[in-house]
Formats: structure tokens, C-alpha cells, sequence
């Protein structure tokens, strides 16, 4: 499985833990350097119905620099997935794709229900 994650983030760093304390092995990406292949975030898009706003991290600085919040309603899903494709600041995270499923951002018992 892959998890895009930041070394500063400390939810990042929660997630990884709890990965490991289950056992399981993860590829882990520098969201920053490498942000989601386009791929990925077209996967992450169907997990959570389409709702591209949710794969976006709303309170981060680049965020609000970018007055995401008056662009996005306007944007189309391509124009969309190619912003977060090419700034890794703006992609919520951590961002988890599994074989069959995926989760931004870390609520564990929202983890608990995808590894049970």
C-alpha cells in the first residue's frame, strides 16, 4: 500500500505508528517531493464519491495563499487533480491507497473500519 505523508506532519507520523503496530507494510512517499500520480488521485476520488474538496488539504497555507476556497467551486475535476498532481502542500494527508481502498487524512476508527 502506499501513504503519501510529510516528515513534519504529526498526524503523518500517528498513521505510520498505527501501521506498523497492525503489521503492515507501506510504501512510503514524501508528499512534498513526490505529490499522487494523477492515477492515485482519480482512485481516491471514486473512495470518496467524487467529492474532490475532500482530497484537498483546507487548512494548509498554500490552501488559502491560492484562495482555493473561492477557485475550487469553479474548477473542474481535471483542473482540479492536476493542481494537487503538481503541489503536494495542497493533497490533505496523509493520503493511504490500499488494493481495493483508500483514506486522506487520519481518524483511526475511520482506519479501524478499512483494516478490519
Amino acid at each position: 500500500m502506499k501513504l503519501y505523508t510529510y516528515k513534519n506532519c504529526g498526524t503523518c507520523r500517528k498513521a505510520v505508528k498505527y501501521l506498523e503496530s497492525k503489521g503492515l507494510e507501506i510504501e512510503a512517499i514524501p508528499i512534498r517531493d513526490q505529490p499522487p500520480t494523477k492515477t492515485d488521485l482519480k482512485k481516491m476520488l471514486k473512495v470518496y464519491d467524487g467529492e474532490v474538496r475532500r482530497l484537498f488539504n483546507t487548512s494548509g497555507q498554500d490552501y488559502r495563499a491560492l484562495d482555493m476556497k473561492t477557485r475550487l467551486p469553479s474548477m473542474s475535476v481535471d483542473e482540479a487533480l492536476d493542481l494537487l498532481n503538481q503541489n503536494g502542500n495542497l493533497v490533505k494527508r496523509p493520503f493511504l491507497l490500499t488494493a481495493h481502498s483508500g483514506a486522506v487524512g487520519f481518524r483511526e476508527s475511520e482506519w479501524n473500519l478499512l483494516f478490519s
